[in-house]
This record gives structure tokens, sequence and C-alpha cells, in this order.
């Protein structure tokens, strides 16, 4: 093996609602390396939360159905081997690990935790910043902190709903009225969202988010323009040129995401250059208020009532093939997938090195 080559570890798969989603983006991220610089090592995580781990690939699979890794069995413990490898003064099996794993238990800080703990490089957000960001709830409150605009809403867990569900819609009657839209707090891809246009409705879509996650978020309508701004980087972020969304739905949920392929992606956005900065410059400040790192894209509102900028949400584990919002934003803004790659590696890479000066004990 060429010595010079950077071993990258991709995690993919997931025991999550977004398993498809991942492989695809793998398939994508895996056929886009540059081999000359990298050797790809396969983690692939079942729907049932096992992992397996591939031979190291000097070219990309062929197929995207090769991801599976069929030929090995799952064999949790090894894989983990490979990935704790460096812990004990060995040598490193993978010199940074790339989660490409959407949703739950790859995007909400859980794997960037066991990366942490396995004192490994990891690309995009860090913990806190990932788990921030898949909360959708707390990500609201840390906007909130650092004077970003958003729309109203109303928050409250499972156990309160069984407690005193007429005062909560009351409550959301009165802060939100109608329409609202309903969502699962911590969920990726508009899965388990609603959008209800009176009580009958609001319960029913109350319930139906409550199946995937025990806190639920209502925010009220806002007519508005979907704008998206990618940002990377560490301690001194870049912003993209911003894009837009035109959903072939009433909102972009997951079938106008992933299933009918109608909705239109406008690079750049046709805003005029005032709106452009200023987008930039919000999705700056959305990144520094969760403590963002590496990646992460950035959604906003442009109310068509006043065209005030909204902040939506922000996802640090964005769509990754070359046909999604984030790298497409780059390549506008003149950096390539290839090169988006490298820039991300050596961000992750940045990070770890920062870390490792630091003390961990009372010696002066």
């Amino acid at each position: 093996m060429d010595n010079a080559k950077l071993t990258v570890g991709l995690a993919y798969g997931g025991k999550s609602g977004e398993h498809e989603v991942s492989l695809q983006t793998a398939f994508a991220v895996m056929n886009a390396f540059d081999y000359a610089k990298y050797e790809i090592l396969p983690f692939y995580i079942s729907k049932q939360g096992l992992w397996k781990i591939g031979e190291k690939l000097q070219a990309p699979f062929g197929r995207l159905e090769q991801l599976k890794l069929e030929g090995e069995s799952a064999d949790t413990g090894k894989a983990l081997n490979a990935v704790f490898s460096g812990l004990d003064g060995g040598e490193r099996v993978v010199d940074v690990m790339f989660p490409l794993l959407h949703g739950t238990n790859g995007e909400d800080g859980t794997i960037q935790g066991l990366f942490e703990m396995a004192n490994i490089p990891y690309i995009g957000a860090g913990v806190l910043a990932s788990a921030a960001g898949m909360d959708k709830v707390v990500m609201k409150k840390l906007f909130e902190e650092a004077g970003l605009d958003q729309c109203k809403y109303s928050y409250f867990t499972a156990s309160s709903w069984k407690r005193k569900s007429h005062d909560l819609i009351i409550e959301v009657e009165d802060k939100l009225g109608y329409p609202v839209f309903v969502k699962p707090a911590n969920l990726g891809s508009s899965v388990g969202i609603s959008k209800a246009e009176g009580k009958e409705a609001l319960v029913k879509a109350i319930e139906t988010a409550f199946r995937y996650d025990t806190k639920v978020i209502i925010e009220e309508f806002v007519e508005a323009r979907e704008l998206e701004v990618s940002v990377l980087g560490n301690d001194e972020p870049e912003a993209s040129v911003p894009g837009e969304i035109v959903s072939s739905g009433e909102y972009y949920d997951y079938a106008a995401k992933y299933i009918d392929g109608k909705s239109q992606m406008l690079i750049p956005a046709p805003v005029d250059p005032e709106t452009a900065d200023r987008l930039r410059e919000l999705a700056l400040a959305a990144f520094r208020a969760i403590e963002g790192s590496g990646i992460t894209r950035a959604d906003f509102f442009l109310r068509k009532s006043d065209g005030r900028i909204l902040i939506n949400e922000v996802n640090t584990m964005p769509g990754f093939t070359p046909f999604s919002m984030y790298p497409l934003l780059w390549r506008e803004t003149g950096v390539s997938y290839q090169a988006l790659l490298d820039r991300m590696i050596a961000l992750a890479l940045e990070r770890y090195e920062l870390k490792q000066g630091l003390k961990y004990d009372n010696e002066q």
C-alpha cells in the first residue's frame, strides 16, 4: 500500500428511516473520491444497528447493492476494533471517518461521540452541534439566543400531551393560529410532518408526530420562498451562494425530496445581491449559534408579505449526492464535488489536531 494515501472510513446505512438515502449518498461519495489519494474502507450499518466492515477499496463499487457487503458477516466487534485501533498506541487502521448517516444515530451526535471516544478524526459537525442541529427545539432556542429571526413555535412532550392535551391545543391556537406545521422534534428528511388547518387535523398531526419522537414542535405557517445556503469551515467558515427550493407539493416533504422528482432547485437563487449577502451572513450566524464545524446547510424562509428573512433550520449532515443542494451550491460558488471532499477531510484533520493540543490533567 502507498503510505501517502489516506484511508477514509465510510460509515453508511444505519438504524434510521433514512437508511436508503444514506446508501445513495455513500455510493455517490465513493465514486467521487480520487483513488490516487485515498483508500476507502467501507463500514455498513444495518437497519438493526449491526456493523459490517469490508476490504479496503482501490476503486469504487460498481453497483449500489455492493455497499451492503453481502459477502461479509455482521461483526460489530470487528468493525469497531478498526475504528478504535489507534487507542492503544498501535497503528490506526483508518485515518479519518466519514459518517454518511442521515437521521437518528447518524447526525444526532451519537456516532460523533463514538468517534470522539475512539480518538479518531471525523468529517462534519461535532457532538454538540450535531445534537443541537437534530433537535429542532434546542436549535430554535440557540437561534433565539443569537438574535436570529424565526417563525413562532410551540413544543411539548408526549407526557405533557397525555396530561393536558386540551390546554396545549388552546395554547397553540392562541399563539400560532391556523394553519400550522406539526413535526417530530428529532427527525430528518421531513418524516412525520403534517400541515393542520384546524383542531381535528391538529390532534391527528400531533398523534402522527408522536409515533416518531417523544417531543413535538408546532410552527406557524409562513407564506414564503424557501432558500438555502451551504456553509463550510471550522473557526473561519465560508458561505456559498444561496439556492432556492421550489417544491412540487405544499411544502418540501419526503415525497418532494426523494420520490416525485418534481421539485426544482434554482441555483443561484433569483434574489437581489443585498438579500444574497444577508442570507450568507445569517447562514454563518446560524452555524456559529450551534457551534458548527465542517459542513452545514442553513435553510431560510423569505417571507412574501414583507421580505423578511427567517431562519428555518440547519442540517449538519445535508444530502450529499452530486445532485443535492449542498454540493451544487458549492459548485456554483467555484468548489467542485471532489475538491469539496478534500476540504472536508482537511477540516476534520484540522479540528482533530487542535483538540490534541488540549490538556486533560491538572499539571501546570
